[in-house]
């Protein structure tokens, strides 16, 4: 009774396996494959969506926080932007995919993870390079590092051909976040899911306004955020096929808070977005060394910005978007002996922009990706080559259109276990990437500068992974390390002319640093375990453009020199308990490392209780009760300059699976 009432108002996501196939009563049930992260050629770091539960995270962006070597610039509030970089190359350099499908912004270049949700995630995966999978597109390869994010494919056992998944969380500053997912099995190789949810926050925090000596008290007004997600998947698996489709959609209104300087603490810009898109990953295996990947998407993007202010004509400006995405992909990958695997892939893309601007030029541009790479196995030595080739061309009804671009961009990773009784692994990396300008680089206002170059990015990585049960107290440990060097040249930045400001090719970056990791499980008695994760991260990242500029060899803006994470998760049969800490180190909001433009370094720490309870029910029901308390030390800090986040906050979960 208990459970059918929860199961009307309340979800959660479900705990996966990760087993790649299960069969029961003839039925395939198929899972997120969890990435080979110890034995890979490049660095990959893993987030599961149990540890993701576990440990009370909150959106994707803490998340994200997480892995070694990232850089989360959140502007504030809970509807704030927050886009990810990674190893301080910069967020355009950073491709993220939805189930196997690469997204894209041409009009920005970067993604704004904070839209994505992580209720129906089940895996993230961040690698450095790009995914070890041979088979995939060819613009996962154009990128210097990917973030995948993997959605939960629904289990069924052989009496059971429905499932429903519900929560509601609720907690501080106004926050309800309600989901929704029901998944019903077709046949033995057919399911259908659909999910649901729903986000509200008004987004008013208190925060301390230090100006000099004086201190006062306020709030961020202006912050708070509406949205709406909601996506349907098609599974369809058999012993030669694998087809995953999805249609999403997606629609928010929310506040942009804006700076606090001095006494100005109020903002008035909204922002509305609309998303949607329709994609397919069709893979089939011919026969037993040929596998074809056929990959295709559909992308509408609107956005809405207006900002009411007396310096605008008529008191108000309004800016109006809309992004059009054709994108195919087409794979092919074979197994050509026993040691030699390769792969062939060509992607294309037309990607087109309309806006209110005066002349607008309402940009076309063609893409066309062609990546081979290649896999040998000798012995203990594992060697991935890449070589992508990029053709860009572009159309604009008014104004100049910027000349044909074409690069060649390689890669090269491997991997070497010096002893086969050690479970210890050497890895090297190169990789070479560019990013294309993006249309408000190129057309934005006046601004825009049609002459621009690409961004050009060269990465060095070597790394060794290391794992061993070395006592009876630790079931297992494993430490990672990866030291690797960057260098980024005609680096794509705004620069002031005569009269106006204008985006340029002027910047050469170098970036040093090295990422270690560690996990350690520890049980106790039966039942009973802590699971303990900690990652450091050392970057020197300076900009060298001119040996006469005072900023020369400064560290460029919100690069901190250290940052780190750990997380300590006891699990019982009575409860669960989980503390996590992310910690960041000064920076500078400005190109100088003057004492007046840096950024204090801060620490944040989250306590989560949980508690999963098993009803007898002739369906299996479980309900499981959450508490959070998020930055229980309440501290004040920055990510962004100015941009004050919110202090100590609680968060009430209760979710039911059916």
């Amino acid at each position: 009774m208990l459970c059918a009432w929860a199961s009307i108002v309340v979800v959660t996501a479900q705990e996966r396996d990760t087993t790649l196939e299960r069969r029961i009563d003839e039925v395939t049930v198929t899972a997120t494959p969890t990435p080979r992260r110890l034995t890979a050629t490049i660095p990959v770091q893993v987030v599961t969506g149990e540890a993701i539960r576990t440990l009370g995270l909150q959106n994707m962006a803490d998340a994200v926080r997480r892995f070694a070597g990232t850089t989360v610039r959140d502007y504030g509030g809970i509807g704030g932007m927050k886009t990810v970089s990674v190893r301080s190359l910069g967020a355009h350099h950073t491709a993220i995919s939805y189930d196997q499908v690469a997204m894209s912004n041409t009009q920005a270049g970067q993604i704004d993870i904070g839209r994505l949700s992580l209720d129906n995630v089940a895996m993230l995966t961040l690698s450095v390079g790009q995914e070890e999978d041979l088979l995939q597109s060819a613009r996962m390869s154009a990128s210097a590092a990917v973030l995948s994010i993997r959605t939960e494919v629904p289990q069924f056992t052989s009496k059971r051909r429905h499932s429903l998944q519900a929560h509601i969380r609720a907690g501080s500053f106004g926050f309800v976040n309600p989901y929704l997912r029901l998944a019903t099995r077709w046949n033995a190789h057919t399911a259908l899911s659909v999910d649901a949810n729903l986000l509200r926050a008004d987004g008013v925090y208190p925060f301390t306004l230090v100006n000099g000596s004086e201190r006062t008290r306020e709030k961020r007004y202006n912050s708070d955020i509406r949205s709406w997600h909601s996506e349907a998947n098609l599974y369809r698996t058999t012993d030669r096929s694998e087809l995953r489709a999805k249609v999403y959609a997606f629609r928010s209104e929310r506040g942009l808070p804006g700076s606090v300087v001095l006494y100005r603490t109020g903002n008035s810009e909204r922002l509305w977005d609309e998303n949607f898109f329709a994609q397919a990953n069709y893979r089939w295996k011919a026969n037993d060394r040929w596998t074809v990947q056929a990959q295709g998407k559909y992308n509408y993007s609107w956005n809405k910005y207006e900002d009411t202010d007396p310096k605008y004509e008529g008191g108000r400006q309004t800016d109006l978007n809309t992004q059009h995405e054709y994108y195919a992909s087409l794979a092919a990958m074979g197994q050509i002996t026993d040691r030699f695997k390769l792969s062939l892939a060509q992607d294309g893309a037309i990607n087109t922009l309309n806006n209110n601007v005066n002349d607008n030029p309402a940009p076309i541009r063609f893409t066309s990706l062609t990546a081979l790479r290649a896999r040998y196995r000798l012995g203990r030595v594992t060697m991935v080559g890449t070589a992508l080739a990029t053709l860009i061309t572009e159309r604009v009804k008014r104004g100049d259109r910027p000349a044909d671009r074409s690069q060649f961009t390689p890669s090269f990773s491997l991997t070497y276990r010096p002893l086969s009784d050690l479970d210890l692994n050497l890895r090297a990396l190169y990789k070479k990437t560019f990013r294309v300008p993006t249309f408000n680089d190129l057309y934005y206002l006046r601004i825009g500068n049609t002459g621009l170059r690409p961004e050009l990015a060269d990465e060095y990585n070597i790394g060794l992974t290391w794992t061993a049960a070395p006592a009876r107290l630790i079931d297992q440990i494993t430490l990672t390390w990866d030291g690797y060097y960057n260098e980024v040249r005609d680096k794509i930045v705004a620069f002031p002319s005569t009269y106006v400001w204008r985006m340029v090719n002027f910047g050469r970056v170098r970036i040093f640093g090295f990422d270690v990791a560690l996990t350690a499980g520890v049980p106790l008695t039966h039942g009973v375990r802590v699971d303990l994760q900690a990652n450091y991260t050392y970057q020197r990242a300076t900009d060298v453009t001119s040996p006469e500029a005072k900023n020369y060899r400064d560290q460029i803006p919100y690069t901190p020199l250290h940052s780190g994470s750990g997380s300590a998760a006891l699990r019982t049969p009575w409860i669960d308990a989980a503390y996590t800490v992310v910690a960041v180190g000064d920076r500078y909001y400005m190109s100088q490392n003057l004492p007046e433009n840096r950024v204090n370094g801060y620490a944040e720490h989250t306590i989560a209780l949980s508690r999963t309870f098993h009803i007898h029910h002739p369906d299996g029901c479980r309900i499981r009760v959450q508490a959070e308390c998020v930055n229980w030390m309440d501290t004040q800090y920055d990510i962004i300059k100015y941009y004050p986040m919110p202090g100590r906050s609680f968060r009430a979960t209760v979710a039911v699976t059916l």
